[in-house]
């Protein structure tokens, strides 16, 4: 008799995060009905606000990355697909930490991201709206009829975001200290960041803080990298 429990494995491994707004927020796309916003915000259907799944896997991919070129590892040039593993380097089996950890076109992540999600909806705050202009960056002026409108989490709100990182059996040793260091080093989220948007603050809740033996799994040693 085939069991279910022996095809399933051990339970994965989960970093849950917590993400706590400290400016206000703006994570929003084009097209969105219901908003006089150009760029409204992203929400689930209920009106809780949310931030992509996708948008924290890349900026947190892209700290890891510094780390581990930092630390002596050679590191593909992502997101670019044509200069990520294994087409950037000689040998057609070779896949750098980072996309052994978060995945190339040829390999599956390690990482499981989910949305992060504030459990207020939207009846509990107001619409706000930000305006701004266009620049014109070679006249260093501003371009005539290009007024737009973002929208915005309410300023110093500190709203709250929660989700959480699934680690998929296989992940390499390196990959929970480098990921908590990454997270460690996000200061920031969404857009308009050099206008004092998107200002955050991490918590990686209940889980172990690595040990020196952890930390010294970095260090690449002799014929890695």
């Amino acid at each position: 008799m085939i069991q279910l429990q022996s095809l399933v494995g051990h339970e994965p491994e989960n970093i849950s995060l917590s993400i706590t707004i400290q400016s206000a927020l703006s994570i929003g796309a084009g097209g969105s009905s219901g908003s006089l916003a150009d760029k409204p915000m992203i929400r689930k259907t209920n009106g809780q606000l949310i931030i992509p799944a996708s948008h924290l896997k890349g900026r947190l991919r892209h700290e890891c990355e510094k780390i581990a070129r930092g630390l002596g590892w050679e590191i593909c040039e992502s997101p670019q697909a044509d200069s990520m593993c294994p087409s950037s380097h000689h040998q057609p089996e070779h896949h750098c930490l980072a996309c052994q950890i978060f995945g190339s076109p040829s390999l599956p992540s390690r990482l499981l991201f989910d949305d992060l999600v504030c459990p207020l909806t939207d009846s509990t705050f107001f619409e706000v709206l930000r305006p701004g202009v266009t620049i014109n960056r070679r006249r260093k002026v501003a371009e005539d009829q290009k007024l737009y409108f973002l929208e915005t989490s309410p300023q110093n709100a500190k709203l709250s975001f929660t989700g959480s990182i699934q680690l998929q059996p296989g992940y390499p040793e390196q990959t929970i200290p480098l990921v908590l260091a990454g997270l460690s080093l996000i200061r920031a989220l969404g857009g308009s960041k050099s206008s004092g948007l998107g200002w955050i603050a991490v918590n990686s809740q209940d889980f172990p803080t690595p040990t020196e033996t952890d930390w010294f799994k970095l260090l690449p040693k002799r014929g890695e990298g």
